[in-house]
Order: C-alpha cells, then sequence, then structure tokens
C-alpha cells in the first residue's frame, strides 16, 4: 500500500463459467418417478421465479448446517446444471427437492431435502446482508411462501456496474446458469441478498507481497513483480496520492489514490473499474487496512493537526477514531502483531523510527533507514505479520527489514520524485 500495507486475506473463488463447462452436456436427463407434475402446465412453463415448494424440513441438524467454501457451493450448483432435471416440489434428486430452495439447500450441503424459502432465515442457517456484501456462494431471496418464493445462488457480477449478476436457480424449466438484472427479474417479488452463515471463503497462501512506486509524472503505478519484472497501471490525476489494498478481498492488491481536492478515494476494482469512497477533509493523509479483520481492505485517513486516525467501516462508518503520532510524521498500517486485524503507527523522519501501535493499545518502537527516507510496510517473506521498510529517493532503494532487524532484501526500483508503495501484486490463486 502506498506508505501503508495491509496483511493480504487472498481468496479463491471458482470462476462459475468454468464450473459449468465442466458439465457434462452429455448427462441424460433425470426426472423423478412415481410423483406427481406440478398442478399446471403454465407454472411449469415459467421460466422465472418458483414453481411452487415443498415443506420445509427444519430440524437442529439443517438449521446448524455445515462449514463450506465459497469454491464447493457453485461446484455442487454447477453439478445440476444440464441434467435435465424436472422442477417438481414432490420429486427428489440426490435427496433433495428438485424445487428451487431444495436446489439450493443441496448447493450449501444442508440436510436434505432441504428448507423453503420462508425457513432459511428464521431458522438460523442464513443472515440478510448487502449487495456490497455479495459474494459467488451468497444467494438473492424473495423469502415469500409456495410459489411466491424463490431463491437464485449469487455467483458474481457480470461487470463492475453491478446491475446483474452470473446466477444458478431451479425454475419452471429446470436448472439454470444465466445472468440475472439484479436483485431479479421484475415482476417477481422483492428480493434481497442473504448468506449461508456456515459458508467460508477460499483462503489460500498469497505469497510474499512486493514493491511498487507511483509516479505522479505520469499518473502511472509501476509495480513490481515477484519474477522482477513490471506491470504498469495508468490511474489518477494532478494532485492525487497513492493508496493499495485488497478492496474486494478476493486474489491480489490493487492500487487506488486519494484525491485531496474532492476528499475521495477512487479505488481501482480487478476488472480495471473505478470505485469511489468519500473520506475524510482538508490536509487528511490517506492510509488503508484490514481494520477489521474480515476478508478485505477498507480506507481511513491520518488527520495532522489533530494526530488522529478516522478509519473507515464496510458500511461507511466510523471505525475507529485513535490518536497517535505527532507533528511531521508520516502514517503508516500493518499488522504488526499477527493478530486479526491491521492497526495503525507513524514513522518519525526526525528519529528515524516507526512508532508501531499494538492491539492493547501499547508502543512498539522500531528504528530504521536515514535521514530523507519514506516508510513502507508489508509482508515481505510471506510468512506474516508484517514488517517495515523504507524506499531511499536518493538511490531510488527500498530496504526492506527481516524480523530479525536484519536487512532482508534490497531492490532498485522507481525514479526522482516517485512515492513508494507494497502490495501483493501477483497473489497466488
Amino acid at each position: 500500500m502506498s506508505t501503508t500495507h495491509a496483511l493480504n486475506r487472498a481468496l479463491v473463488v471458482a470462476a462459475a463459467a468454468m464450473l459449468v463447462a465442466g458439465v457434462a452436456a452429455t448427462t441424460p436427463a433425470v426426472a423423478a418417478q412415481n410423483d406427481p407434475a406440478p398442478p399446471s402446465a403454465a407454472i411449469a412453463a415459467i421460466d422465472k421465479g418458483g414453481a411452487g415448494q415443498g415443506p420445509s424440513v427444519a430440524t437442529a441438524e439443517t438449521a446448524a448446517g455445515t462449514e463450506i467454501s465459497r469454491s464447493e457451493v457453485i461446484q455442487r450448483a454447477a453439478s445440476w446444471v444440464g441434467l435435465g432435471l424436472v422442477y417438481n416440489w414432490n420429486g427428489r434428486y440426490q435427496g433433495y427437492r428438485t424445487d428451487c430452495s431444495g436446489y439450493v439447500s443441496m448447493a450449501w450441503n444442508l440436510a436434505a431435502p432441504g428448507l423453503d424459502t420462508t425457513s432459511f432465515v428464521p431458522n438460523g442457517v442464513a443472515s440478510w446482508i448487502t449487495k456490497d456484501d455479495l459474494k459467488p456462494g451468497d444467494a438473492l431471496l424473495n423469502d415469500a411462501a409456495l410459489a411466491n418464493g424463490h431463491i437464485a445462488l449469487f455467483a458474481g457480477w457480470t461487470d463492475s456496474s453491478r446491475t446483474s449478476y452470473h446466477g444458478y436457480e431451479f425454475t419452471g424449466t429446470g436448472v439454470h446458469y444465466r445472468t440475472i438484472p439484479y436483485p431479479y427479474f421484475p415482476g417477481y417479488g422483492t428480493f434481497k441478498p442473504v448468506r449461508n452463515n456456515s459458508i467460508v471463503d477460499d483462503v489460500v497462501d498469497p505469497g510474499p507481497d512486493n514493491v511498487g512506486v507511483y509516479r505522479p509524472s505520469t499518473h502511472e503505478f509501476h509495480l513490481r513483480n515477484d519474477d522482477g519484472s513490471l506491470r504498469k497501471i495508468g490511474w489518477g490525476t494532478v494532485g492525487d496520492r497513492p493508496v493499495s489494498g485488497n478492496w474486494d478481498g478476493v486474489g491480489p492488491d490493487n492500487v487506488g489514490i486519494y484525491r485531496p481536492s474532492t476528499r475521495e478515494f477512487h479505488l481501482r476494482n480487478d476488472d480495471g473499474s473505478l470505485r469511489k469512497v468519500g473520506w475524510g477533509t482538508v490536509g487528511d493523509v490517506p492510509v488503508s487496512g484490514n481494520w477489521d479483520g474480515g476478508s478485505a481492505d477498507n480506507v481511513g485517513i491520518w488527520r495532522p493537526s489533530t494526530h488522529q486516525f478516522h478509519l473507515r467501516k464496510d458500511d461507511g462508518s466510523l471505525l475507529a477514531q485513535i490518536t497517535w503520532g505527532d507533528d511531521g510524521d508520516i502514517p503508516v498500517s500493518g499488522n504488526w502483531d499477527g493478530g486479526h486485524a491491521d492497526n495503525v503507527g507513524v514513522y518519525r523522519p526526525s528519529t528515524r523510527e516507526f512508532h508501531l501501535r499494538m492491539d492493547d493499545g501499547s508502543l512498539r518502537k522500531v528504528g530504521y533507514g536515514t535521514v530523507g527516507d519514506l516508510p513502507v510496510s508489508g509482508d515481505w517473506d510471506g510468512t506474516g505479520p508484517e514488517n517495515l521498510g523504507v524506499w531511499r529517493p536518493g538511490s531510488h532503494q527500498f530496504h526492506l527489514r527481516a524480523a530479525d532487524g536484519s536487512l532482508l532484501d534490497q531492490i532498485t526500483w522507481g525514479d526522482d520524485g516517485d512515492i513508494p508503495v507494497s502490495g501483493n501484486w501477483d497473489a497466488r490463486s
């Protein structure tokens, strides 16, 4: 991250389209035997929404659920695509009802034959979330009863506009993987985002952080990959200040800028699109970090006039206001003690010391660098917790500190006028 870097919690979510491609198109059609068809051929022909549901099976076992990863949910959902299953709430396939809620119960690995749309939240299996929280494996739920209710599994946004998404659903014409307008096709009731309480993110070893610079003269980030190669990203305009972080909680870190003239963060999504976040006031200095220990990083500011950090929560409210530092300090952030969340700190150029805040509010001082150095922080060896470093403008060199205080690496990168950044640019997947 600019002069700040959060411990990246890399996540991997399987691409829905790839999973669908993995389902054999030649699998024979499967229909429930000895069960009556839905009461109306017209209902069965509906290509959107549900066509009735069987009764909920709400047991202690069902309500408890079992831990399941997001990629496994998507794999399970994709496994029913292309089988020719007939929508029949009295039918069963692999023990689950062949209706919309039985299908999602199967994907979430709940007890067979599954819940209905009225039961997911009241029985403690799922909780309501916001649109911004949606990740593959979550769902859009209309919790009305019987044929008025429906549920579609969310597999990812189609593009940065977030007006439509890739979804899996069981409708009157079968199991579909297709594009669905958010939150659902009009005329089928009220749909809201919901999350299985037992779902977990796919966490893998992200590998080490690396370094980079932001070049104000060209408004470009020059990021160093693990193999030493260069990746350029054009972002920002005159007067902007760089930040970096894992804004969506998935894959590698990305870049962003803070625009002092508008007090806005302009954060770059993985698809290259823009997300704007208003935060701060005149004179603030940007920071970023994983303040709450969740999957994604967020933004914050350090106010030189009051020596206060104002850290933003995911819902846009103020998570914490922390007084730290003194006049002339430069703010930093990172996971200093390997806890669940990032914390803040400052680099004091007058003494060449980092003043790091521990989770219990105590101070840890680390001397590093020389006159004129600019601070960075990151997990340089990929083992955690984060460590410190400096970028030396005169030689364009990063001096990265090992856990024992020795020099871990010395990397020449950047040019006159650049601003140092750090992040996990090519996190392993």
